[in-house]
């Protein structure tokens, strides 16, 4: 009986790999490792969506007739078990690109502190204004038109179109030379740029489009990007259930530690993976050397938050700064709005043999089921959110409870100023002695929490131009690198704004190395809806939902909590740590774990 399976298994592999190779190709800079895929197609999405395509309506699981190696893989070609129909939900081809090394961040006391970090190389400027770097194929390959001469040309996404994928392409470096850089800082006329005052990015090419959040192909940008820019948290990663994620990773090395030559990996922490070879454990797959890339491939399972950080030992990457969010949007997002109520569109799941739980069933129950069916049809459907579009869900709860209107991604994590300065400067680590002196929220104390420029709790625009940072733009957090440039590591504030009757759902994860977090609400009650990924409740369909002032969490972990500000009275809360040596920035009292919640009529 396993034979055929293995057959199959290498026909698949022999058809799918050709797909994504010519991702691959060499580029313009010719040679090197690096490389990036990020296909147009595949045998679950075969179809080609333009450009911002919004998200297809989930309408139950439908089987798909693919011919994969000339073998085809339908209901009907299945009479001897063999031959199984793919089974699709909808979804998309997602694709994200991070790079792999080192980067400054910036405490808030000042300090400057050295990490080992990822950073974006694609998503940039979405990733600097705290939003994903997860894109749509077709936008993550840059897609364009040309016409026969080769000229641009609008594409009309019929079969006619003749398609180019541009990628990253702009003429401005997002690292900048801030008002206080020594005079030193390369500007435009460095490193071979001529021509233009404009340019400060040598490897523009003015034949392509201006594209600033696509993936980077060009190995000389994927260094000229990736070197000193990690950030922490690292690169946010979102993505809908059902879609097919395509992570790159590229390794560009330590620029201050050259004697250092540290593999990386990527490991979604706590997320059902179907074969380890994607896991990023080293010790039961492969790591990425510096110099070369390698894709992660993943199809969207369960809906939930997750996270995701470097395997490489553990603990001092993890210290140092290599960890990450992630979530998944739930199916029950994309319900059409035609009457369908939530309840029936779970029931259509259980004909999904991946998220059928079998309740009813005596001897084939899911006791491990993530989308158990609510006690009763309460006939809630899919409606308009606060914002006018359509109502936004953390988990497949068919009775509309987990519904939020803004997603506010939190990652707790701990610094050791001594150990990340030994790092630094070549001398043995003290793991038996590692302490946590900084504590952070999406890696800023308070108050850079909120440091927003023209916010009450922050620096004024005229400051905040001033020194460069934040950035006014997109409140940014920089650190000036030794090479002079600014680098906006730090890009996720955490302040958290409700028009009174709106509700945010804070999607916390626990990266820290060292020590267990406790975050208290006053004011505003907490609803703990899930653990771990997994929506509270029970077998029977009761929601096992928590309502609470405060929770804890340790490392390893994720809860996902949703603050009602309905009858909350206008004004502003907090969001703080009732551990109060965690309250500090270092030495300094009155910083740490806080950051607040502010309640407008």
């Amino acid at each position: 009986m396993r034979k055929p399976y293995q057959i199959c298994l290498l026909l698949l592999v022999g058809c799918f790999v050709p797909g994504i190779v010519s991702a691959q190709t060499p580029t313009a800079q010719g040679g090197g490792s690096f490389m990036l895929q990020c296909p147009t197609t595949t045998a679950y999405h075969p179809a080609i969506n333009p450009p911002g395509a919004a998200e297809p309506a989930y309408t139950g699981p439908a089987p798909l007739n693919v011919t994969l190696g000339g073998v085809t893989f339908s209901a009907a070609a299945n009479t001897d078990n063999q031959h199984p129909p793919y089974i699709s939900n909808g979804g998309q081809i997602k694709c994200q690109q991070i790079s792999g090394g080192d980067g400054m961040m910036t405490e808030a006391d000042g300090n400057q502190t050295y990490m080992f970090s990822f950073g974006p190389l694609s998503g940039i400027d979405n990733i600097q204004h705290g939003l994903p770097g997860t894109l749509l194929n077709t936008d993550f390959n840059g897609v364009y038109c040309v016409n026969a001469a080769g000229a641009q040309t609008p594409c009309t996404w019929t079969s006619s179109d003749i398609r180019v994928n541009g990628y990253y392409n702009n003429p401005t470096l997002p690292s900048v030379c801030g008002p206080a850089a020594p005079a030193s800082c390369p500007t435009a006329g460095a490193a071979g740029i001529s021509g233009s005052a404009a340019i400060t990015d040598p490897t523009f090419d003015p034949a392509r489009p201006t594209n600033i959040n696509a993936g980077v192909r060009d190995p000389a940008t994927i260094i000229t990007l990736g070197v000193l820019n990690g950030n922490i948290p690292a690169p946010l990663i979102a993505f809908d259930e059902d879609d097919e994620f395509f992570l790159t990773l590229s390794n560009v090395g330590m620029i201050m530690r050259p004697d250092l030559f540290e593999q990386h990996t990527v490991h979604f922490h706590g997320y059902p993976n179907a074969s380890s070879y994607y896991d990023g454990v080293p010790d039961a797959t492969w790591a990425i050397n510096i110099g070369g890339s390698a894709t992660y491939y993943y199809l969207a399972p369960d809906a939930g938050t997750y996270f995701w950080h470097c395997h490489i030992t553990p603990p001092e990457h993890l210290q140092m700064g290599m960890v990450g969010q992630l979530y998944v949007r739930p199916r029950q997002n994309r319900v059409p709005q035609d009457g369908t109520t939530l309840y029936h569109s779970l029931q259509l799941q259980q004909n999904d043999p991946r998220t059928a739980c079998n309740t009813t069933s005596a001897t084939n129950q899911d006791i491990l089921c993530s989308v158990p069916l609510p006690l009763n049809d309460n006939g809630v459907q899919h409606t308009n959110d606060s914002f006018g579009q359509p109502t936004k869900y953390a988990y497949n709860d068919g009775d509309g409870s987990t519904a939020y209107d803004i997603d506010v991604p939190i990652q707790i994590h701990g610094f050791d100023p001594n150990f990340h300065f030994v790092g630094m400067t070549f001398n043995p680590e003290g793991f038996s002695d590692m302490k946590d002196k900084y504590f952070l929220l999406n890696g800023r104390s308070y108050p850079d929490t909120v440091g927003i420029p023209g916010y009450a709790g922050g620096p004024s625009v005229a400051a905040a131009t001033a020194a460069g940072s934040p950035d006014v733009a997109s409140n940014a957090l920089g650190t000036e690198d030794t090479d002079g440039r600014t680098r906006f590591s730090q890009p996720l504030p955490t302040l958290i704004t409700l028009k009174q009757g709106q509700k945010a759902l804070l999607r916390i994860a626990d990266l820290d190395v060292t020590e267990y977090q406790t975050l208290a609400s006053l004011g505003i009650p907490m609803k703990l809806i899930g653990f771990q990924a997994k929506l509270l409740r029970d077998q029977a369909g009761n929601n096992m939902y928590v309502t609470t002032n405060s929770i804890t969490i340790g490392g390893g972990e994720s809860l996902d909590v949703i603050l009602d500000s309905t009858g909350i009275p206008p004004g502003t809360y907090f969001l703080y740590t009732p551990n109060l040596d965690h309250l500090s920035n270092g030495p300094e009292n009155f910083g740490g774990l806080m950051t607040e919640v502010v309640v407008t009529p």
